[in-house]
């Protein structure tokens, strides 16, 4: 079976990402079937919506998609693959093309929803998530950032949620995931095998229709977050990496001296660049944002101004330590949060491309 099954039943383009043995990690030509599909369906008339799922090793939902292939990054890095560059580019470019696709696109957020699955979810007009749904954003973990989109998406969370998502990629809830506008509704994950099956066999007259009829099956909203938002804002909403985590472990609490220990097992000089990124996407369209994320990405595979590229690279170097020799215990350089200077982070904000010439550049 291909890792793609793309089929139109009824009025719905229907995908399954069928990776299950990966927790449907991303892949290059994944990418590069997701992108045809969407943009055959875009033009044809039969199809009024799109639903996404992913498959588990138990079946149909379960698990939706732990984000890209680490493994190839790593292989791709030590190898010199350009295909590693292309990955990048086509992946930021489905993104956009899910956010401003013209019809519903529904996604159906259960079990695992990370990094390049939250790509193929946030720009949905309805996301779908359940009791459980694991989301999260935990790319400082490898020695990267929340990259497809996550600038975007994160930085509009409320307060400072953003920076404390994309800083220590704590893992969310479905309730908690609506709470931070990055789902729109909850559904009983046993009701999904119905939802899907009726989306196929119901004579829907309009777009309209499906989306209005998605909707009438989510979950009442609860109105409490499991959240401490009061905390995550006095200490996210700091100015600087190290003014957080200096606050965080001289307060009191285990929430703090929690938060704190996360932010010290992970990559110390992509924390500082994962608080500029946010703080700056704040203030950009999503075109504007995968560009800047484009760039960002180019200069964690080749720190040219550091001197790394290839296995000496923070994020080759984090893949390793999690998913290849799986000892994880990353040699972080600079090894702790406060070594980290300004003018090692300034140049990943410098394009290695002029604007004409960018991979990204013909994105509205």
């Amino acid at each position: 079976m291909p890792d793609v099954i793309a089929e139109v039943r009824g009025r719905v383009g229907f995908i399954t990402l069928n990776r299950a043995r990966a927790l449907n990690a991303l892949s290059l030509a994944m990418i590069r079937d997701l992108t045809s599909t969407l943009q055959a369906w875009q033009d044809d008339p039969q199809v009024l919506a799109v639903a996404v799922r992913g498959m588990s090793r138990e079946g149909p939902f379960g698990a939706f998609c732990a984000g890209g292939d680490i493994r190839f990054f790593h292989h791709a890095a030590l190898a010199g693959d350009p295909e590693l560059e292309d990955f990048f580019t086509e992946e930021y470019t489905l993104n956009h093309l899910v956010c401003k696709f013209p019809k519903p696109y529904i996604a159906f957020m259960d079990g695992v929803v990370m990094g390049g699955g939250m790509g193929i979810s946030q720009g949905g007009s309805t996301r779908l998530v359940t009791e459980r749904t694991k989301m999260a954003m935990p790319e400082t973990h490898i020695g990267l950032f929340p990259d497809v989109g996550g600038g975007y998406f994160l930085s509009r969370c409320p307060g400072h949620a953003g920076e404390y998502l994309a800083l220590t990629g704590y893992t969310l809830g479905g309730p908690d995931a609506v709470a931070m506008g990055l789902a729109d509704g909850c559904v009983d994950s046993a009701r999904l095998p119905l939802l899907w099956e009726t989306l196929a066999t119901t004579p829907f007259e309009s777009s309209e229709a499906i989306e209005h009829w998605v909707a009438t099956h989510f979950i009442a909203k609860s109105s409490h977050s499991t959240m401490g938002m009061a905390e995550i804002d006095a200490y996210f909403g700091l100015e600087s990496v190290p003014a957080i985590i200096q606050a965080l472990e001289a307060a009191p609490g285990d929430w703090a001296k929690g938060t704190a220990a996360v932010l010290r097992k992970r990559s110390p000089l992509m924390l500082h660049v994962v608080l500029e990124q946010i703080r700056r996407a704040r203030a950009m369209g999503l075109a504007d944002d995968l560009r800047m994320e484009r760039d960002l990405v180019r200069h964690c595979f080749n720190t040219v101004h550091l001197g790394r590229r290839g296995a000496s690279s923070e994020t080759t170097e984090g893949v390793r330590a999690l998913a290849v020799d799986k000892d994880h215990s990353p040699k972080w350089n600079p090894p702790r949060i406060e070594d980290v200077t300004p003018g090692m982070v300034a140049p990943f904000f410098v394009s290695p491309w002029p604007a004409h010439a960018h991979p990204l550049r013909a994105l509205p």
